[in-house]
């Protein structure tokens, strides 16, 4: 009996169209989720466990059923639904080969209210997917662009954002200017910061706190700074209230500060309206950092800064009466420079740098004066050009220590030697002080510590081979400090203490 042929149904390519048009998707993804919709709903007819698939006629809209069965081997049958083991595949359709299909053709059917139902629902899911996903490949590649939306509701004081009908986006309470408030219907500008693929969509989150927020505002307002001839190179934000921006010009012709600011200050008025009256710091950029941070500092006056790029600090030493500006209400000031340079800074008064300049003389002269039995003149010599411990005299070159004003060759010869015998004395008293720990000497033996750190190593519990070997070498820095060993040094140290744990062919020892 021949089957019965599928009629055309003309009106299905008809509403794919308008659900095609309507969501702004393919035309062929609708379709899909059709034939989908419309193989579930033959399972419902011809057996819920059987694989039924649907296909529509791309010129008629002709629906044809179809049972589709997998090929496997004789011995790999999991489903008799929907695998047919291969000798018998073989008598239905000789010469398939495992993982083939056999394709069986099925009577047309009239799908019914419910199987209506079913098709409508995974249509509506099929699409709501493709949705998604087409939304999200539009937003992924808008991060960092400021967008326009309106308010649609609020959820805990978060705002859903509305995008122009195609996304909803998410402005966190957290991410919004404190003390403006939104209400339902309200047009908001915001700056994309992160787009996330969820089960439930793309998630699309906006901020108007973020440093981007202005860099993009500004680039909005700035014809030079769109057309790249001047570079923002960093922003810091206290939002709502104040905000540092350093840039440069490519041109020489062109002032990027005065650009920015524009005729009347109408440029940077409009980003500051936009802001909610968020006063901004526009400053030039300099690649040397020294001169960028007293920029940064703007609008208080610098007298001096010291450097420690390792450390990525930095000491500011401004005049007494710039203090409370250097610093700024409650930290803004400094806090902002700080963000904007990336190192830490520390302010000083011109009084308190001078003074804590005196007292660090007063030690280091201190020193000299003790260990080495000098009189305050020669100790504030020492100190004056640049020599900070006894360590320093013993490893200068008798030639330089000679040169000094009011030195000679003997007066540096017994210098050294001075230092020599004192750092002796204190070797010898911390030797005997490890010992009183009851610090062993096989720690001695490992070469790699001098008396005074084996004696910290004592007093932090550290007394034998084992004890070392235990630790991790970030504790074996802490402990003696960073000035003293670097990590790499300890661990192989802590290495090197561990080797009697192993037998000669890297075996652990039967203990």
């Amino acid at each position: 009996m021949a089957l019965e042929i599928a009629p055309p149904r003309p009106e299905f390519l008809q509403v794919a169209e308008a659900v095609a048009r309507e969501k702004m998707i393919e035309k062929e993804e609708v379709l899909e989720a059709m034939e989908l919709a419309m193989g579930r709903a033959g399972r419902q007819t011809y057996g819920i466990n059987k694989d039924i698939r649907a296909e529509i006629d791309r010129k008629n809209g002709a629906v044809k059923l179809s049972r589709w069965t997998l090929v496997v081997d004789d011995d790999a049958v999991e489903d008799e639904e929907t695998q047919m083991p291969l000798r018998i595949a073989q008598k239905v359709k000789p010469g398939i080969q495992a993982g083939e299909y056999i394709v069986d053709p099925l009577p047309p059917i009239d799908f019914g209210r419910i199987g209506a139902q079913t098709a409508k629902q995974v249509i509506v899911q099929r699409v709501r997917e493709v949705e998604r996903k087409k939304q999200f490949e539009e937003f992924k590649d808008r991060v960092g662009e400021i967008i326009n939306g309106t308010v649609k509701r609020t959820e805990y004081g978060n705002l859903m954002v509305e995008l122009g009908g195609r996304a909803e986006a998410l402005l966190r309470r957290d991410e919004t200017i404190p003390r403006e408030a939104f209400k339902n219907g309200d047009r908001v500008r915001a700056y994309i910061y992160d787009v996330r693929e969820e089960p439930r969509g793309p998630q699309i989150f906006l901020s108007r706190t973020h440093p981007g927020f202005l860099a993009k505002l500004f680039a909005q307002e700035v014809p030079e700074i769109y057309e790249g001839i001047i570079e923002i190179k960093a922003v810091a934000r206290d939002p709502g209230s104040r905000a540092k921006m350093a840039v440069i010009s490519r041109d020489a012709s062109i002032d990027p500060v005065g650009a920015c600011v524009g005729m009347r200050g109408s440029r940077v008025q409009a980003v500051v309206a936009e802001l909610q009256g968020e006063k901004i710091d526009i400053i030039p950029w300099s690649s040397d950092i020294a001169t960028f941070i007293v920029n940064a500092m703007a609008p208080a006056e610098v007298s001096k800064v010291v450097l420690d790029d390792e450390g990525k600090r930095v000491e500011v030493v401004v005049p007494d009466e710039q203090l409370s500006l250097a610093i700024g209400r409650r930290g803004q000031n400094v806090r902002l420079a700080s963000q904007l340079t990336r190192y830490d800074i520390d302010i000083l008064t011109e009084a308190g740098e001078s003074e804590r300049r005196q007292e660090d003389f007063r030690k280091r002269s201190g020193l000299f004066v003790e260990g080495l039995d000098v009189d305050d003149v020669i100790a504030g010599l020492l100190v004056t050009e640049g020599y900070g411990s006894i360590e320093e005299i013993v490893e200068v070159d008798d030639e330089e220590l000679a040169s000094i004003e009011g030195f000679d060759e003997n007066i540096a010869a017994e210098l050294k030697r001075r230092a020599v015998a004192f750092l002796e004395l204190k070797e010898v008293e911390a030797d005997q002080k490890r010992v009183e720990l009851g610090v062993s000497d096989e720690l001695v033996e490992l070469g790699s510590f001098t008396a005074a750190m084996l004696v910290t190593l004592g007093e932090k519990g550290v007394k034998t081979l084992d004890d070392l070997a235990d630790l991790a070498s970030d504790e074996l820095v802490e402990m003696l400090g960073e000035d003293q060993m670097d990590e790499e040094t300890a661990n192989a140290i802590i290495m090197a203490a561990r080797a009697h744990w192993f037998g000669e062919e890297g075996e652990p020892q039967n203990g």
